[in-house]
């Protein structure tokens, strides 16, 4: 299991994710940039009005893989301290579920970990979406409910 500095901040939560005060924390007096991502549960996937989220995690894996993420940031990009939290359970429309902030003195590593840091956890850490809809659920990357007035297999009509 990779080792995480001292300062970094890695968790998964089922409490509101608190964004200003993990963005404060990370920022140390050498700090010229901190960037951010906040990933928020948006009112629509896949043309459908979306309900709510469910989110669930193989959570000791979920957090070594995190771990692993905050090391190579520290190892590829000149960064000073990372926070990596997701959300567990069910979310609400707007509501943040996950949030990843990074320090440096400079803008360009911190974009550029951040960034990396969003894409590998999106990747290989094992936390799984389920989408609800007014006419059923679907986990992330499955196969979809059909559209009013469409069958499974088929398209809808055009007009």
């Amino acid at each position: 299991m990779a080792n995480t500095h001292a300062n970094d901040r890695i968790e998964l939560t089922r409490e509101v994710i608190p964004k200003a005060a993990l963005a404060r924390d990370i920022r140390g007096n050498e700090d010229g940039a901190v960037a951010t991502f906040d990933g928020c549960v948006r009112n629509h996937s896949h043309g459908r009005a979306t309900l709510h989220l469910e989110y669930e995690a193989y959570e000791s894996m979920a957090l070594s893989k995190m771990r692993e993420i905050a090391h190579e940031l520290h190892s590829h990009y000149a960064i000073n301290r990372v926070a990596i939290v997701h959300r567990l359970g069910r979310l609400e429309i707007g509501e943040t579920s996950v949030f990843i902030a990074v320090s440096s003195a400079h803008r360009a590593a911190a974009f550029d970990a951040c960034r990396h840091a969003i894409d590998t956890l999106k990747k290989t850490v094992p936390i799984w979406k389920k989408e609800y809809f007014a006419d059923g659920a679907v986990w992330a990357d499955g196969e979809l409910p059909p559209a009013p007035g469409q069958t499974r297999g088929t398209k809808p009509a055009s007009n």
